[in-house]
């Protein structure tokens, strides 16, 4: 298995990223992923009861068709508690880009990310989709990248190759995401495309265990998002034999989940105002849920957060956040052993003696800049 951490697009896909006014800074903000050859797709999306219209129309799609194409991807509005008008305007997007692509309208995910409450500017993503279409190459995937960021400081993007038989397939993936990371997919936008020849029930059994794995075991500040999406775009087109399970399929599967976890320890890494990048283990728990549960309350608690930031050794904070978790445990089964809190890379660890299970959580520090960065945030 080969790493590349830059992004490298698979065989088969194009990309693209324009500037078309949704922000003010007049920095990029609209992105086309394009598969030239039909693809199938499999997604997951947000847990929060308000769901953004993106994402309702992509529910849709995904239950119409069987084939997809393309994903357009704006930043700046999350086109999100805008009723029936912000679904409508999700749509013509779709149909606009589907009918310079000359594709099926239903082939076409569409996502949003930026401010809530407020209606898309609908003319401004109409207006520049034809230059978006023609602009596509297989370079592309860098000027992509950039657009569908908001807060973030640096892009997120992972490529990593791997053989299936004689063939060599390829894993792309791009992400965003810095504020309102939570678990339960965290707050992100995240992208795959692979040209691996795989059946849809192994892709999306694929996809599931890789956001367990990552997405769904990082967290900034325990805030839900209404857009979180994590799309995969599989389009064959590395002419392996069908993975449908043994081996091909664990190989590829150990690999979409390498991809998703670099991605989503990019996301903590570039956490808002973040100067800690902080790894919780748990131990000794009596089953994988359990060690996950009590390393979250540990991650989500501000008091903990906040003592790493400022380098205070006080664990009592770590004690408190586990017998706030919910688990029935007594002091003296109860150890923990911190690492150092002077660098950038800060390590914990946690023994619960209630069982062999054991977990992994990713989160940050929370610092005066995070406040900043929120409160101005409009």
């Amino acid at each position: 298995m080969k790493k590349i951490l830059k992004a490298v697009l698979p065989a088969g896909f194009k990309a693209n990223g324009v500037a078309c006014g949704l922000k003010r800074s007049g920095k990029p903000d609209l992105a086309l992923l394009y598969s030239e050859f039909p693809a199938i797709a499999c997604a997951k999306f947000t847990t929060n009861s308000i769901i953004a219209a993106p994402l309702i129309l992509c529910k849709k799609h995904l239950k119409s068709a069987k084939r997809f194409r393309a994903i357009l991807v704006n930043s700046g509005n999350a086109n999100c508690f805008t009723g029936k008008a912000g679904i409508k305007d999700a749509s013509d997007c779709a149909r606009v880009a589907a009918g310079e692509l000359k594709i099926p309208e239903n082939s076409v995910l569409v996502n949003s990310t930026g401010i809530i409450g407020k209606r898309l500017e609908v003319a401004r993503i109409k207006k520049a989709i034809p230059g978006l279409v023609r602009g596509l190459s297989g370079a592309g995937i860098h000027k992509a990248e950039r657009a569908i960021m908001t807060t973030d400081t640096f892009s997120k993007e992972v490529t990593v190759e791997l053989k299936i038989g004689a063939k060599t397939v390829r894993i792309c993936g791009i992400a965003k995401g810095a504020g309102m990371i939570a678990p339960n997919m965290a707050t992100m936008l995240c992208f795959i495309m692979t040209d691996a020849n795989i059946e849809k029930g192994a892709l999306n059994k694929a996809l599931t265990s890789a956001v367990e794995n990552s997405f769904n075991c990082i967290t900034v500040d325990g805030c839900m998002s209404t857009n979180d999406t994590v799309a995969v775009l599989a389009n064959g087109m590395a002419g392996n034999q069908l993975i449908s399970g043994g081996k091909s399929f664990r190989d590829f599967s150990s690999a979409l989940g390498e991809v998703c976890l670099e991605l989503a320890k990019m996301v903590v890494k570039d956490a808002e105002g973040a100067t800690k990048f902080i790894q919780i283990d748990v131990f000794g728990a009596k089953d994988q849920q359990e060690a996950k549960t009590v390393a979250l309350s540990i991650a989500n608690s501000v008091l903990f957060k906040t003592a790493v930031f400022g380098e205070n050794p006080n664990f009592g904070r770590v004690a408190q956040a586990v017998g706030a978790s919910g688990i029935k445990i007594k002091e003296g089964q109860l150890k923990i052993k911190p690492g150092s809190l002077r660098g950038k890379q800060v390590k914990l660890r946690v023994y619960l003696s209630r069982g062999k299970a054991k977990s992994t959580v990713f989160t940050s520090d929370l610092t005066p800049e995070y406040v900043k960065i929120n409160a101005e945030y409009n």
